[in-house]
């Protein structure tokens, strides 16, 4: 842009300050060569240039905006001059609206005028005109909760027109981070308006003085005219016209204000009423308000507003008074009838419940809302108690798992050992079951630990509850004594012993439900087929019971620590000894059939000592037995050793017994080989000097009877001399009482079992050996009277020999301990039988008595280890039947022949010699 001029340049302005809109008039150079070439003027930043009136090239008239600033240059833009500057600047006031209704000592410019009608930036009322901020300071709003507030102060308010205005409340919302000088200068701020209130009238004297001086001045001009024409009474004088022009004036401005003094003094009735209005809002709006708070859940609001208004209306005579208060009522009812059906609801916390029944206490609600509630919840507890069981029985509880039925629906108690190490010996056990057990919790067990959450989860509130009613806190949370207090307890102290018959019932309930699932037989007749109903489901073995155990005493010892009183609980502890009594016997039982089938996992396995694992089977089956009786058999507070009842005593150690003389018998029948799969009975007339004498017996064939026996026979010395000792410790160890019965007994059954077995194998072995030797003797038609001069022992003798050796590897073989007993027993019954045969012989050569004196040394020699007292006599005798050898030369060649003898089977005698060989495993 061309400039032709200079910038125009402000130097003064008047007034220097003021509010928006005010008038004012800029002085300067070179502001314009007219209007047209005015383009630009703001004030403090503000456009003013609609308003702007150009005057002439030093004067311009316009009015301020309400700029933003409060305080800015004066700049003003031409087209000839450009932009420019000032060397002045403008203050921006705040101004102070005055209403239509206000006194004021000066003209109100209209453009002033401010409508209260309009005036909605607030919200503000209309018949109160509130400052934003009454405390002159700057607002500093805090962080605090308005709900946290209305709580710490209930019924007022921090709005300062309110009836209930709290200053307190209205500082924390609005001045919480304001300093202590700042509340100082509030505190001065608030002093000035009081002030200023109180010389408003002076003010609007002062401010219309000279208005005031005026109109003396000519009030008195015009008595002293009167005085000096004296014509104040005369007709057609100028007072009288003076009066008239008054009057008409008078009425010319009651007819022109009549309609604004109307309008005012309707404005005048209307602020009445919303003054009446406002001072009684509380009531108008108590029953919308009572609407509201409900539906929000604020029943403390309802109940001290409720209770506001019954203070002040409750016996007003103002029909709209009590017209609106009958309203208030109607809505109480309802929120009565809420409440009572809000409390009789289930479930319900017991937190819930006590705030219920402290509305309705303050509702003043009829009746005795906390009895019905206990009552209530008494029935919804037993409900529940037997809704679980019809749950159970009606197969509607959802199963956890796969179960096959038809198998065996319990863990024997081998099975439940696992991979537990041996006890004694360190024999791995074998689990030919656990890969197959599909396990599931029985649905006995699912109810009674449901049945004890119910009563556990539900009892202790109920208990709760009643301790709060008897002890007034229900109604009281400080414990101070009132009206309502005293009350529910002489109502408690009346209804005490209805009360411990509701707990009577729900443990009688709990104890009878347990019953029907386990203990069907000692409910009574009539009540078996009401609390029964579990025939169908499979007996539970000792380890679930155990489980129940469990979870029943710790019902009992949750119902024991909310000092409910022990006569109460005593049915608990009766179930709970009951429930002890048939674990134990259940658990003896199921053993007596895990002992028996132990037969079936004999897997003829020997070890070092002559033992398969089936000893350690059997007492780690009765060891964990045992184990499992631990938590059953444990004493807990307020229970009986039940071992100490002389029945139970009698009966578990009648059990234990059987126990034992099962195992006795499973060893027998293993003994009998009646399945028929053991190996065909191996003759014993065998040629050892051939490498293929035991090629026809392989390990997979299993042992033969004779081994069966002798494996039997090992076990049975290996029951008597440790497991059944052992056995006895851990009874004892467990408590158990007939430790000394049980064993005598069980030892008693193992040593009629092992005499038995042990005749049978000797049986089978010394009478095949006892019977070959006169065949033998007499073999080619020996004669002993006729017979050429010895040469050796004979074959027969050598055969008896290895049948001996034979049977002394099996034995070896299978238990060395075995071999003294056996080869004794075997040795005896072939001396009896040698000493027969030589008695039998009428006459002998002197040939024939060196040869049988041979023989019979022979075989004495060989076997002299083995000797007993019975088979020397027997030697003895048969020596004795026999001629004397009395020439040197005989007993010389006897000498050599047995010492031949000796040299040539030197390494077959070797077996019978006593020194120590530890056995070698086939």
């Amino acid at each position: 842009m061309s400039r032709g001029r200079p910038p125009p340049l402000v130097t003064g302005i008047s007034p220097k300050e003021g509010a928006a809109w005010t008038k004012v008039t800029i002085r300067g150079e070179n502001l314009g060569t007219g209007s047209a070439d005015l383009i630009g003027l703001s004030i403090c930043g503000h456009n003013c240039l609609l308003t702007a009136e150009w005057m002439s090239a030093s004067k311009i008239v316009c009015r301020v905006g309400p700029a933003k600033d409060d305080k800015g240059e004066i700049i003003v833009t031409t087209k000839s001059g450009g932009l420019g500057t000032s060397t002045v600047s403008f203050k921006l006031l705040k101004p102070e609206r005055i209403g239509i209704l206000e006194q004021s000592a000066v003209w109100v410019d209209e453009f002033n005028y401010y409508d209260m009608r309009t005036d909605r930036n607030k919200g503000l009322s209309p018949l109160s005109l509130r400052p934003n901020n009454p405390l002159g300071i700057e607002i500093d709003k805090g962080n605090f909760p308005l709900k946290d507030i209305e709580v710490t102060f209930p019924g007022m308010s921090g709005d300062f027109t309110s009836e209930n205005f709290s200053a307190t409340w209205y500082l924390i919302e609005n001045h919480a981070g304001s300093s202590f000088e700042q509340l100082k200068l509030a505190a001065g701020n608030l002093k000035k308006q009081a002030n200023k209130k109180n010389e408003g009238s002076l003010a609007y004297v002062k401010g219309g003085l000279s208005t005031f001086f005026e109109a003396q001045d000519a009030l008195a001009a015009i008595h002293q005219r009167q005085d000096s024409d004296g014509t104040e009474r005369v007709e057609g004088s100028m007072t009288q016209r003076l009066e008239v022009i008054l009057n008409r004036a008078s009425d010319t401005a009651d007819a022109l204000f009549q309609e604004v003094l109307g309008r005012k003094d309707k404005a005048d009735s209307t602020r009445n009423a919303l003054n009446v209005l406002q001072r009684f809002k509380f009531l108008f709006n108590l029953p919308l308000n009572i609407e509201r708070n409900i539906q929000k859940g604020d029943y403390d609001v309802v109940i001290n507003d409720y209770e506001k208004a019954k203070s002040l209306f409750g016996n007003t005579e103002v029909p709209v008074f009590k017209k609106v208060y009958a309203e208030v009522e109607t809505r109480i009812r309802a929120l009565r009838s809420l409440l009572l059906e809000k409390l009789l609801q289930t479930p319900s916390t017991l937190h819930d419940q006590k705030r219920y029944i402290r509305y309705l206490s303050d509702l003043h609600a009829p009746g005795d809302p906390a009895w019905q509630c206990i009552y209530a919840q008494h029935k919804w507890i037993l409900q529940l108690m037997q809704d679980c069981r019809d749950e159970f029985i009606g197969g509607q509880r959802a199963r956890v798992g796969a179960l096959d039925l038809e198998g065996d629906t319990r863990p024997s108690a081998l099975g439940r050992l696992g991979h537990a190490s041996s006890l004694k010996r360190g024999g791995s056990l074998q689990m030919t079951r656990a890969s197959n057990w599909r396990f599931e919790t029985p649905q006995q067990v699912q109810f009674v630990e449901k049945l004890s959450d119910v009563v556990i989860g539900q009892l202790p509130n109920f208990w709760k509850l009643w301790i709060s009613y008897v002890n007034g806190s229900l109604f009281s949370e400080t414990g101070e004594k009132s009206g309502q207090v005293e009350k529910s307890k002489k109502n408690a102290r009346q209804r005490q012993s209805d009360f411990k018959k509701m707990i009577e019932e729900v443990t009688h309930r709990l104890v009878k439900l347990v019953r029907g699932a386990l203990l069907v037989t000692t409910l009574p007749q009539g009540e078996q087929s009401l609390y029964g109903g579990w025939q169908h489901k499979t007996e539970l073995p000792g380890t679930w019971i155990t489980q129940i155990i469990h979870t029943v005493r710790a019902c009992y010892e949750a119902l024991s620590a909310l000092e409910i009183p022990n006569d109460l609980l005593q049915v608990i502890q009766d179930l709970l000894l009951d429930l002890r009594v048939h674990c134990l016997m259940v658990t003896l039982l199921h053993t007596t059939d895990d002992v028996r089938c132990l037969a079936q996992k004999e897997d003829w396995v020997v070890d070092n000592e002559g033992l398969t694992r089936l000893p350690s089977q059997f007492e780690q089956c009765v060891v964990q037995m045992l184990q499992s009786l631990k938590e059953p058999l444990e004493i807990k507070s307020g229970e009986i050793n039940i071992l100490q009842l002389d029945q139970v005593q009698d009966q578990a150690t009648e059990l234990c017994v059987s126990i034992m003389k099962v195992f006795v018998s499973c060893l027998e029948e293993l003994s009998t080989n009646r399945e028929g799969d053991a190996a065909p009975a191996q003759s014993i007339s065998m040629d050892l000097s051939s490498p293929d004498g035991f090629k026809n017996t392989p390990e997979c064939s299993g042992p033969t009877s004779e081994q069966r026996l002798l494996i039997v026979l090992s076990n049975c010395h290996y029951l008597e001399r440790h497991t059944f000792l052992n056995l006895a410790h851990h009874f004892e160890k467990h408590g158990l009482t007939g430790t000394e019965k049980i064993t005598r007994m069980s030892i008693a059954a193992v040593r009629n079992l092992d005499e038995k077995l042990f005749d049978a194998y000797i049986e089978r072995r010394a009478d095949p050996i006892a019977g070959s030797l006169e065949p033998g003797v007499y073999a080619g038609y020996f004669d002993w009277r006729d017979c050429p001069p010895p040469t050796g022992v004979r074959s027969y003798l050598k055969e008896a020999l290895v049948n001996i050796i034979t049977v002394h590897a099996e034995v070896f073989t299978i238990s060395k301990d075995l071999v003294p007993c056996v080869l004794s027993k075997i040795l005896a019954t072939v001396a009896d039988e040698m000493c027969r045969l030589m008695q039998c012989v009428s006459s002998f050569s002197k040939n024939g008595a060196l040869q049988a004196r041979l023989e019979l040394c022979a075989l004495r020699d060989a076997v002299a280890a083995y000797l007993n007292a019975e088979s020397s006599a027997s030697f003895k005798m048969a020596l004795d039947a026999l001629p004397q050898l009395y020439s040197a030369s005989e007993k010389k060649s006897l000498e050599e022949l047995l010492n031949k003898f000796k040299s040539g089977m030197r390494l077959q005698l070797t077996c019978f010699q006593p020194a120590c060989v530890q056995p070698v495993k086939r």
